[in-house]
């Protein structure tokens, strides 16, 4: 369906047609239209014909039909192992997601393979597949997704669990491993979620731990030699376990104490104690996808995203994505501007994201900034940096943003006090931030963004009544400091609910109660008086599911099965969660949600995801945990080492500046 003009364009039109329709101005509209439906008689995916008749009546129906520009389309008769690559959230979702590109890329470089992609239909779709009897199928070819030889979850969000066992049910296949005796199809998982894989342990039959760019090709070809060789599963799967990176869930056994804890880990045939994660060494020889789809829709970040670099210097204790994807490797200036002109050029994108944990991080993005400069200035394309810090948001970064259109800037204190900073060692100041805020607001900026959490270990009501304070101080420094006071001033101020996650300082700490979380947030908003300024607040119940999934073990399979057999499929969206299903499922397996949620763990507890390593020691988490009781900031790892662990991974180094 055209959001502009209310046309479906039928399954297998032309992706850049398409993607024209959607997006230019109104004058040419009908001419592509004409031309789009043209090219889709001509060129038509083999699609059964029940499909087409339901497109018409679901939103959205370019969610579902392929066919963009830069899809990878190959010969069946080429190919020896087709790969089911899923996404369990919507198109719009998955296909923002650069990881996800990557791989898309990386697989089908590879010969005699071709990867296709799957994501979770919306729950109009959904029913539309049910009453008409057809399972899930792949954009690119429309083959039904259980016909795959592996058939693979991307997943960076434990709230998209059951989104991931409803497309398992879609396409025909048995939801527990144990079910699926064969070699195929096989059902792997990777993604951030995955350094705990114990909430679908029951579900998938191994797990791709850390980075896939060269972990998930191994695992292909040792796959391609098992059906050469007529292996069965378990023969494939003891093998597998010796790759670096590959987590068999099958292959360990776990104990519990009568307390409900975890009493052992026992590895079994060959199995590591420790799974150890892959990290990519070479930025400069990593996969980038600059010939990258295309969408035949709007999708979230509908851009060319650029990485920069991976990891993080900073050491935010409550930050798992810091610790798991350290160390920092930072790809040339000299290979981002190719990539980024390379990649705007063949896109027609006019929108450049430079991405990363902490974007301002990278060393020489000044001077990338001036070299993309005319390139963007002549070809018309804004350049964004997300991830900006406070504490080095300069008037000549400012400068440089302000070639493109001034969106609103968006800025992460996490706390209201400089004591709960440094507690959960954000090592931002006030005096940071408020000369951020006068840099932006003396360049013309009269929107700006500020998030923080509510929840953190040690916060007290002093520092949740800072948040307050900090966003009243935003107001006073604009009307200070404004150069353009005409168009007046929007602070928009963003609360969550704090998830204690694994391979994090706090992974041992509980969360608040649900009670005391509405308590603060009603707190908060009471003490926000200020006009200009806007309050937002997390859905508490949908976060206090996320720590209970988080930090899961096992015997969360029961519960996510009977959850999904009760309704729960789209549960990262708020609009579709139920806590209550959720509840009554725990209720009825004979678990409590808050035995996992929040319940402080002591440092000799077995942790669930104590078979994982991410180079990160837990003796160094714990050192942080303790720092973080008293309020005491460790620098970042530019400016000294602080022995965490990650400079044992082989190969690579820890940031030196």
């Amino acid at each position: 369906m055209c959001p502009s003009l209310g046309v479906f364009v039928p399954a297998g039109s032309s992706g850049r047609l398409f993607v024209i329709l959607a997006c230019h101005s109104a004058e040419n509209r009908l001419e592509y239209l004409h031309r789009a439906t043209d090219a889709a008689r001509k060129r038509r995916m083999t699609v059964d014909k029940r499909l087409e008749r339901i497109l018409p009546r679901v939103q959205k129906p370019a969610r579902y039909v392929g066919g963009e520009y830069n899809e990878v389309k190959k010969d069946k008769s080429e190919v020896d192992l087709r790969f089911a690559f899923c996404f369990p959230d919507t198109y719009e979702i998955g296909m923002s997601n650069l990881g996800f590109r990557i791989l898309y890329g990386v697989l089908n470089d590879m010969p005699g393979v071709w990867c296709e992609r799957a994501f979770a239909p919306w729950t109009d779709m959904e029913e539309e597949l049910r009453k008409n009897g057809i399972p899930l199928f792949a954009l690119e070819s429309g083959d039904p997704v259980g016909e795959f030889d592996i058939v693979a979850f991307s997943v960076g969000y434990e709230m998209a669990y059951t989104a991931m066992l409803n497309m398992l049910d879609l396409s025909g296949l048995p939801l527990r491993a144990e079910d699926r005796p064969e070699l195929r199809p096989l059902v792997i998982a990777g993604g951030t979620a995955m350094y705990n894989a114990e909430p679908v342990a029951d579900f998938i039959d191994l797990a791709l731990i850390g980075e896939g760019e060269e972990l998930l090709p191994e695992v292909v070809e040792l796959y391609r030699k098992a059906r050469w060789e007529n292996w069965d599963k378990p023969r494939f799967l003891r093998a597998a376990a010796e790759i670096q990176g590959v987590y068999v869930p099958s292959l360990y056994d776990i104990s519990y104490r009568e307390d409900g804890t975890i009493a052992a880990i026992t590895p079994r045939d060959g199995a590591p104690e420790k799974v150890v994660k892959r990290v990519v060494h070479d930025m400069d020889r990593s996969y980038y996808p600059v010939r990258t789809i295309v969408p035949s829709t709007e999708i979230v970040h509908d851009r060319v995203t650029l990485e920069v670099f991976r990891g993080c210097i900073r050491g935010c204790r409550f930050c798992q994505a810091g610790y798991v994807y350290r160390p920092v490797r930072c790809r040339s200036r000299e290979q981002l501007a190719e990539y980024a002109q390379a990649a705007i050029r063949d896109s027609g994108y006019q929108e450049m994201t430079l991405s990363s944990l902490s974007t301002s991080d990278y060393p020489e993005l000044v001077g990338l900034c001036d070299d993309l400069e005319a390139f963007c200035g002549k070809n018309h394309v804004n350049l964004s940096l997300p991830s900006l810090r406070a504490d080095n948001f300069s008037m000549e970064l400012m400068q440089r943003l302000q070639r493109g259109r001034k969106a609103g800037l968006t800025f992460a204190p996490e706390a209201g006090t400089q004591r709960l900073r440094d507690a959960i060692n954000k090592n931002v100041t006030e005096e940071e931030l408020t000369e951020s805020l006068k840099t932006a607001f003396s360049g013309g900026w009269s929107a700006v963004k500020l998030y923080f959490m509510l929840g953190l270990p040690t916060e007290t009501d002093e520092d949740v009544l800072g948040i307050a304070e900090m966003a009243n101080h935003a107001v006073h420094t604009w009307r200070e400091h404004a150069s353009n006071k005409n168009r007046g001033l929007r602070v928009t101020v963003s609360t969550s609910w704090f998830v204690p996650k694994p391979f994090t300082a706090f992974q041992w700490e509980p969360q608040i109660s649900r009670a005391e979380y509405e308590r603060r947030v009603k707190l908060l908003r009471e003490a926000i008086t200020a006009k200009a300024v806007t309050y937002n607040w997390h859905d508490g119940d949908t976060s206090f599911l996320e720590a209970v999934l988080a930090r899961g073990d096992r015997r969360l399979g029961k519960v996510l099965e009977r959850a999904f057999r009760k309704g729960a499929k789209l549960d990262a969206w708020s609009d579709r969660f139920d806590l209550n299903r959720w509840l009554e499922a725990f209720a009825e397996c004979g678990l409590d949600p808050e035995f996992y949620a929040c319940r402080e763990r002591s440092r000799e507890e077995i942790l669930p995801w104590s078979m994982i390593s991410c180079y990160v020691s837990d003796d160094y988490l714990w050192r942080q945990r303790e720092l973080a009781h008293r309020s005491a900031a460790t620098p970042d790892c530019r400016t000294q080492c602080s022995g965490c662990g990650a400079s044992a991974v082989e190969g690579g180094e820890c940031y030196h500046g």
